[in-house]
């Protein structure tokens, strides 16, 4: 007998989707920073055993989209309800189980298993913990109620076993050695893009897109050319710095982090471009991967 289904990860923003992504398929796979928004697309990690194929997704944070990226990256979310065999809604001790009542109206209305998760219980009390039982029992009644810590892993080794249990009977979806459905191209933008989610304030990480222009490998080194897109100039000469200090600073520490993740030498040049209002312009995000289906 093999069991194989599709487990998909949805909840609001900053509630550890990413992070407890990372500990189940046991790499490093979605971004996880501690700034909200991290997600922007749909990203696959699958896990295989001899009997058992996972196939988890990580989503965006739902939200109320104020632009166009952001109805995609909601549009990506609800997708997740449309083909989930296992459904994981993941809040946390300190959000407030209403946000996003319509969002939480279609989780109700679904009838494959829905396990609800909530996070961060190192950050919280028995007392606390009880009340939010009781109040997530009251908004989905349906759904199976597990406290974990994704970060400090506690309670993830019980999730897994019951994901496990609540697969349906299947062959498998993809080859046995795949770990993703995202080609290598994606995960240098997406380590590129944690550099810069980390390394700068304000309203800049948001307004940045990265695109891999080239990426040439042979047995031993990886040459990689990157562009950052920014909307306005002054958000360029912010991402380079002054004599391009706080570019060469987030390239060196994306190069490390790109040589951990490909176990190869990687030679990477970055160039900053502006594309005004890309967040807004149907055609610049196609061509950057916002294509939910």
């Amino acid at each position: 007998m093999h069991k194989a289904g599709f487990v998909n990860i949805v909840g609001n923003p900053n509630v550890g989707k990413s992070t407890l992504m990372n500990q189940l398929v046991g790499e490093r796979i979605s971004i996880a920073t501690f700034k909200a928004q991290t997600t922007r697309h749909r990203i696959m990690g699958i896990v295989n055993t001899e009997d058992t194929q996972i196939v988890f997704s990580d989503t965006p944070g739902v939200l109320k989209p104020n632009y166009k990226m952001q109805e995609m990256m909601l549009a990506f979310s609800e997708s997740a309800l449309a083909d989930a065999d296992v459904l994981l809604y993941v809040t946390d001790v300190v959000e407030n189980p209403e946000k996003n009542v319509d969002f939480l109206d279609k989780v109700k209305k679904m009838s494959i298993p829905v396990l609800l998760l909530i996070n961060k219980i190192d950050e919280s009390d028995q007392k606390k913990l009880g009340d939010l039982v009781e109040k997530w029992h009251s908004l989905l009644p349906n759904a199976e109620i597990l406290p974990i810590s994704a970060k400090n892993k506690f309670g993830v080794d019980m999730l897994m076993r019951r994901i496990k249990e609540l697969l349906p009977e299947s062959p498998a979806y993809f080859d046995k050695d795949q770990l993703t459905d995202k080609p290598a191209k994606f995960f240098v933008s997406e380590i590129v893009r944690e550099k810069i989610l980390l390394y700068y304030d304000k309203e800049i990480p948001y307004s940045v897109e990265v695109s891999v222009e080239r990426f040439k490998e042979d047995e031993h080194k990886i040459h990689i050319n990157v562009v950052i897109y920014v909307e306005r100039d002054s958000q360029k000469g912010i991402i380079i710095g002054h004599q391009g200090v706080a570019l060469k600073k987030v390239s060196s520490e994306a190069r490390k982090a790109l040589e951990k993740f490909f176990d190869k030498k990687i030679f990477l040049e970055t160039f900053v471009k502006v594309d005004k209002d890309w967040r807004s312009s149907q055609k610049e995000l196609k061509h950057f991967g916002y294509n939910p289906e």
